[in-house]
């Protein structure tokens, strides 16, 4: 036990982003959005990397009907057979759960939706996966949160909140879809 009677591995909690946050970040996102592809917004469309990116994805495209009454397409991506961090276990499968990608990729320009930007290495694995499907015009990244310490040269187009943190934190986004409610919080021991 540390000084204060508190286990040392102990993790300290700290709320980055409220419900509103989220909200707040997703509404600036989508408005983004619409801003950088006035262009071509009937080629536009959305895919979420399961699995916090697909709820993401989903109100990003809510936002978009709301503001301009414009209804993108959004799909979900598995990238599990993509990741470079799988250990090669013989006996033990990856659990699958599907990509569902309901349109066609070819000359859209996609915009990637995910929860946290760390490494880069998801991003890779989610454009490695959604070229299989086709050839997109463009390929763009919203994240919900950026936390740092990119491992490849990967940036996000889009972003809800840029958040330093140190390799030994966790950040943590909790969505009403998937978790019954809607935050932020980083852990640190």
């Amino acid at each position: 036990m540390g000084r204060s009677g508190i286990h040392e591995h102990a993790r300290t909690k700290t709320r980055v982003l409220t419900a509103d946050d989220v909200n707040r970040s997703l509404r600036r996102i989508s408005h983004e959005i619409l801003e950088k592809n006035a262009a071509a917004l009937d080629e536009l469309a959305l895919v979420g990397v399961l699995t916090r990116g697909v709820p993401l994805a989903h109100r990003i495209a809510e936002n978009i009907e709301r503001f301009e009454g414009l209804d993108v397409p959004v799909g979900s991506l598995d990238i599990t057979l993509h990741r470079d961090d799988r250990a090669p276990e013989e006996d033990e499968e990856p659990e699958l759960r599907g990509s569902r990608v309901p349109f066609d990729v070819a000359r859209k320009t996609v915009v990637l939706v995910d929860d946290v930007l760390y490494t880069g290495r998801t991003a890779r694995a989610a454009m490695d996966a959604l070229l299989e499907m086709g050839r997109p015009a463009a390929i763009r990244l919203a994240i919900l949160v950026d936390r740092g310490h990119r491992e490849l040269p990967i940036r996000a187009d889009y972003v809800g909140k840029n958040v330093p943190t140190s390799r030994a934190e966790t950040v943590r986004v909790r969505l009403a879809e998937t978790d019954g409610e809607d935050g932020v919080i980083t852990l640190a021991r």
